[in-house]
């Protein structure tokens, strides 16, 4: 079971005593789980500053211990979780140990699993009381009943989710849970900032390729700047030359004519005498 995690207090707990779940089978078609790993990562990354939020993939989600269900979502959502350690070594989510279910599930299909996706699974998370229960369909419709859907949950039932389709391959729903879009873009999942309009990077590397183009694109942005500045001071100065330049002209200009005044004074005075 997959898990990132983070506890602003990371707590010293003895978890001993706690019987972990067994792994779920694999589904052997599926096609997605790189896929799966950067939205989880994604979504961990924009969730770190949180305290007790969980993002999950591929363990059990059960209503207590007695619960020998086979759903084990793709993606699995909680905040304010008590204690997320437990849930690591327990090896999957059950709801009465944990006190809440999942905020938000995610199905990604495959050809053995899709139908059951958007029939039998939605009605069971449903009845998990799961706010939002989300399905990507890596094939554009062919396993699932469309590229995208999302369900949200409305007094026990789930009402499907507006799901934008901006083009064949970009389709898009909002998801009040993470106040984040949820995107089919040309076959891949992703997560979108509708604030920033940004897509959130889905690894460690895509994250360090974005740092460095942000520090790239701030270092050029401050060489225009200081250029601008310089070409900018150069042009004031010229001005001033110029200004200077004129104001010389003038006062040349006018000490010539005053001569030339006292001159012509001087010649009616003695042509006069």
């Amino acid at each position: 079971m997959a898990i990132q995690r983070v506890l602003t207090k990371p707590r010293l707990r003895d978890y001993s005593d706690i019987e972990p779940l067994p792994d779920p089978p694999q589904v052997p078609d599926m096609e997605q789980f790189d896929g799966i790993s950067a939205f989880a990562w994604a979504l961990g990354s924009r969730c770190k500053r949180r305290d007790g939020y969980l993002v999950s993939g591929g363990g059990y989600l059960r209503s207590d211990a007695q619960d020998n269900g086979d759903f084990a979502p793709d993606i699995t959502f909680a905040e304010n979780v008590g204690d997320v350690q437990r849930i690591v070594h327990r090896n999957g989510y059950v709801i009465s140990e944990v006190g809440k279910p999942p905020d938000l599930v995610l199905e990604v299909g495959s050809r053995s699993t899709g139908r059951r996706d958007y029939t039998v699974k939605r009605e069971g998370y449903a009845r998990y009381g799961v706010r939002e229960y989300w399905r990507f369909d890596p094939s554009g419709g062919d396993y699932h009943d469309a590229p995208l859907g999302g369900d949200s949950l409305v007094d026990g039932e789930y009402e499907p989710i507006e799901i934008v389709s901006e083009s064949e391959t970009r389709h898009w729903g909002y998801s009040e849970v993470l106040g984040l879009e949820i995107w089919w873009y040309e076959g891949l999942l992703r997560l979108r900032d509708p604030v920033t309009g940004e897509f959130l990077h889905g690894t460690p590397e895509e994250s360090q390729d974005a740092v460095e183009s942000e520090r790239t694109a701030r270092e050029s942005a401050e060489r225009r700047a200081e250029t601008e500045r310089a070409e900018r001071e150069s042009a004031e100065r010229r001005a001033e030359t110029e200004r200077a330049a004129r104001e010389a002209e003038r006062v040349a200009r006018e000490s010539a004519e005053a001569r030339m005044a006292e001159m012509e004074e001087e010649l009616r005075r003695l042509q006069g005498g």
